[in-house]
């Protein structure tokens, strides 16, 4: 039998490392989430299955805004220790924000869970900006 291509052997060894590496980042991403929403006092997903367009906006805004970090730190670390460090950081700020903008806005819960799409877009905005600043930074 011959022997693989050096092609096939680095595949071979990097793919598993590349799905741990990558399971770990959405793993991060779904626990980062969830957080979000416990700490939001606004319940998203009720209000998501009600058709609140605004909930479903700030949602989907946050898993944007809470990937991009994660995805640049994901590239920036060679070791599942250090892609934690990073990830873990990086969704900490994210999470802070909802505050910084609910401090702006005054009642972005209450906004958020009435359907005004105003506050929702604001937040969204607000946490993409902070997910490329976070994610140049990270980059180095």
């Amino acid at each position: 039998m011959p022997f693989p291509s050096p092609e096939v052997q680095a595949f071979a060894t990097g793919f598993p490392i590349t799905l741990l590496h990558a399971g770990v980042t959405v793993a991060m991403l779904f626990a980062a989430a969830a957080v979000y929403v416990m700490l939001t006092p606004h319940k998203e997903i009720t209000l998501i299955r009600e058709g609140n367009a605004a909930a479903a906006l700030s949602l989907g805004g946050v898993l944007v805004g809470l990937a991009i970090p994660l995805a640049v730190s994901l590239k920036a670390s060679t070791t599942l220790v250090e892609l934690g460090i990073w990830g873990v950081s990086t969704v900490a700020v994210q999470l802070l924000i909802f505050r910084v903008v609910d401090l702006v806005l005054h009642g972005l819960p209450k906004r958020i869970q009435d359907g005004e799409i105003s506050a929702a877009t604001m937040l969204v905005g607000a946490k993409l900006a902070t997910a490329l600043i976070l994610g140049a930074a990270v980059s180095g």
